[in-house]
């Protein structure tokens, strides 16, 4: 095993008291500075070349912060760039309608995400006269922007030494202190928070964040770690990194089934557009029947897809030659289609039937 930075080989089995805990902060702020050098030059050497790397506009980072959320990097980079040239500052987001803002976010998921990113883009420009705000409690104070995105933004665009815990960092952190708290917990969280802010870089932060995240994503990976050829495993104190982190029991899958119509005229498809308050508000979907309503009629596929905890069955029925629109739906022209927001399994099945027709 390599030399420990003041190991205490503590058992993996339990969450550590209060007298566990004041000794890991008391580690973390003696091994910072080492930790943070081992860690930046490393990263100096390895590190990945993504294009928010590239800039230090505030406008740019919050963009990508806000896309990476909950989505993949191979994702993001098929979209970023493309994205921000449409809406290169806040302002340019700020004046276009919620409609164009969900289209251009199709395929990204999780639509809140640009709601709130809009929102912001409209509280820089009317509250800041378009500029980003740089003090922390002004950055904080913008819709949607949480801890985390507070975090990264301070440190990403204006180097402040902010400490971020996501995904990646909470793992690391909880091998390098042997800390057994559940990282999805309260507890855990926050202690995972106040070690991040003992170890954060005064002077290198933009680096220093960057630097430990990639190493979760790259090194101290889930499952099995690639301790070798970690650059900072003379920190770590774990012995058991596969055990690690400890998180709170999955909550149990989902399953759903709906029925939707396929109704398609000279006057165009049949879509419902999605009331406010909806998870879809503003967006088009096809519209959705009962079991009973559709008996009878031509079922002509169906189409799996999953939403956070929900795995759904979509069964698809060609309509009626008569179907009339309820409440909220409406025929849209075929040519008007690609500029309406939908969800992507909604898209992806009405381009699939289309090219049958």
């Amino acid at each position: 095993m390599p030399h420990k930075f003041g190991s205490q080989d503590a058992p993996v089995d339990g969450a550590p008291g209060e007298d566990a805990e004041a000794a890991m902060l008391h580690r973390a702020g003696a091994m910072a500075p080492a930790f943070a050098a081992a860690l930046v030059a490393w990263f100096d050497r390895e590190a990945r070349d993504y294009p928010w790397r590239r800039t230090s506009d505030p406008w740019a980072i919050l963009v990508s912060e806000v896309m990476l959320q909950q989505t993949t990097i191979p994702t993001v980079l098929g979209r970023y760039e493309a994205w921000l040239r449409r809406f290169p500052t806040p302002q340019a987001l700020a004046t276009v309608s919620e409609e164009e803002a969900l289209r251009s976010w199709e395929g990204l998921g999780y639509y809140r995400r640009v709601r709130s990113l809009q929102a912001a883009a409209q509280a820089i420009t009317e509250r800041h006269g378009g500029c980003f705000p740089e003090e922390p409690g002004a950055i904080r104070a913008l819709p949607g922007i949480g801890e985390y995105t507070a975090a990264a933004v301070l440190s990403f665009a204006f180097n402040r030494p902010a400490p971020l815990v996501d995904a990646n960092v909470a793992r690391v952190l909880a091998r390098l202190f042997d800390d057994a708290a559940p990282v999805d917990a309260p507890e855990g969280r926050r202690r995972q928070w106040a070690l991040a802010a003992r170890l954060v870089s005064p002077d290198r932060a933009r680096a220093y964040n960057a630097a430990l995240m990639e190493l979760g994503q790259r090194i101290c990976t889930g499952g099995r770690p690639d301790c070798l050829l970690c650059p900072v495993r003379v920190f770590c104190s774990t012995r058991r990194p596969e055990q690690l982190p400890m998180k709170l029991p999955k909550p149990e899958l989902l399953r759903a089934e709906h029925c939707d119509l396929w109704a398609l005229s000279s006057a165009g498809l049949l879509m419902e557009r999605q009331p406010s308050g909806a998870r879809h508000a503003g967006m088009l979907r096809l519209p959705r029947r009962t079991a009973a309503e559709v008996a009878g009629l031509e079922h002509l596929l169906d189409q799996r897809y999953s939403v956070t905890r929900y795995r759904v069955l979509r069964r698809l029925f060609r309509a009626t030659p008569d179907e009339q629109p309820r409440e909220r739906e409406l025929f849209v022209p075929l040519a008007q289609l690609e500029r309406e927001p939908m969800a992507s399994p909604d898209r992806k099945i009405v381009l699939r039937l289309l090219a049958r027709s």
